[in-house]
């Protein structure tokens, strides 16, 4: 019984949310296809696609020719779902321990060694050019 009830509900939704609904419109080209077949004995099956599908013409039965199957496409059901704002998640505080760091930091928050910023855009003084040069 799951089984059915889930494959109903999977043919529902594709059948509302795709182009799967244009198959229930077969028995319409069928009986029209008989339809162009009185008219016409000698018209074969080919015939009759390629004078809807192929190169469709405004004819006399033009009404009954867009209700045949993907011709005519229209927009599919779009669903949407969305939490309202009275939705709360609750954690247990019971689960979580404290977790204690003794570690002693090395670098400043910018990850750069400390005394290194202020140092770089300073330019070089010139007494200690001179006496790199003279010793």
């Amino acid at each position: 019984m799951k089984k059915l009830i889930s494959i109903v509900l999977l043919t529902f939704y594709l059948v509302s949310t795709t182009e799967l609904y244009q198959l229930l419109k077969i028995p319409t080209l069928v009986e029209h296809y008989f339809e162009h077949k009185a008219l016409n004995p000698e018209m074969p099956l080919i015939a009759f696609l390629k004078t809807h599908y192929d190169h469709p013409v405004k004819d006399g039965d033009y009404g009954k020719d867009q209700n045949l199957p993907f011709i005519v496409h229209s927009n599919t059901l779009t669903l949407i779902f969305t939490l309202s704002a009275g939705v709360t998640f609750q954690s247990m505080n019971n689960s979580f321990r404290e977790i204690v760091s003794h570690k002693i930091p090395s670098k400043d928050e910018d990850f750069c060694l400390k005394g290194f910023k202020s140092s770089v855009w300073e330019p070089p003084r010139s007494t200690d050019i001179t006496q790199n040069l003279s010793g």
